[in-house]
């Protein structure tokens, strides 16, 4: 019988957690993951990245290695199940036309907006894009890592921003967030440039995936989520919410 990893990993995390002593709220500011991504790894709602293991293990005291192990391993079985099928619309049925009255037109249904929308700001004037030519020839073997290896990982710790492409834009007065695509490591991640002190919440969208970064501090502190590992950046999302007020860019497409 295959053993399932991830709620094992799950039951050791909330062990270290109990250990380190912390509070979602205090997990959040001492590392870059916001309160409710911790919610989610702690509940076993989704498979957190290395980093969160690494750091909280720090936290605990605790060697990371055998954690580390059990979350490679969790991460293969993920990997292996097979892609959900995408919703399908049901097909309404066809009415009956009779000859003493006609079918009313189908009215098409307009899809309504998210109930929570996070601000993300981005800014084409500060960033030089790659182009498609040149993305070509990079070298991916040059990459400090690549894919779910990044993942959960700060774009500033790695190389992946050298070959950093801008993939959508929102700009707001005094605020500009960017939806990054890295092709060598494939992964994406929001940056934010303001102008405007406070905290703020940083994060990336793919699917059901979502990573965000909390920063209480001054204008300099702080500017992008972490990492999310995409082969391709179609269907990602930059938000951000600075200053009480969100915003997202545009899905890539």
């Amino acid at each position: 019988m295959t053993v399932d990893r991830q709620p094992l990993l799950t039951e050791q995390l909330r062990l270290l957690k109990q250990r380190t002593g912390l509070s979602l709220a205090a997990l959040a500011s001492v590392t870059p993951f916001s309160k409710s991504t911790w919610h989610r790894y702690l509940n076993g709602d989704q498979l957190p990245p290395r980093a969160a293991v690494e750091a909280l293990a720090t936290l605990a005291h605790t060697d990371p290695r055998a954690l580390l192990s059990l979350w490679d391993a969790a991460a293969r079985e993920q990997r292996s199940r097979p892609a959900p099928p995408p919703p399908q619309a049901p097909v309404p049925p066809v009415p009956a036309v009779s000859s003493v009255s006609s079918v009313p037109p189908v009215r098409p249904r307009r899809l309504r907006a998210p109930a929570r929308a996070l601000v993300a700001l981005a800014a084409m004037a500060t960033t030089v894009a790659v182009t498609a030519g040149a993305t070509d020839v990079l070298d991916h073997t040059a990459a400090s890592c690549r894919g779910n290896g990044c993942q959960g990982a700060l774009p500033s710790s790695e190389t992946c921003a050298r070959d950093a492409r801008t993939e959508s834009v929102v700009n707001r007065a005094r605020q500009v967030v960017l939806l990054r695509y890295s092709p060598s490591c494939a992964t994406v991640w929001s940056e934010v440039r303001t102008r405007v002190g406070g905290s703020r919440e940083i994060s990336i969208r793919a699917g059901q995936d979502e990573l965000s970064a909390e920063y209480p501090g001054d204008r300099s502190d702080g500017y992008s989520s972490p990492m999310l590992a995409a082969s391709d950046p179609r269907g990602a999302q930059a938000c951000a919410e600075v200053g009480g007020k969100p915003v997202c860019t545009g899905t890539a497409r």
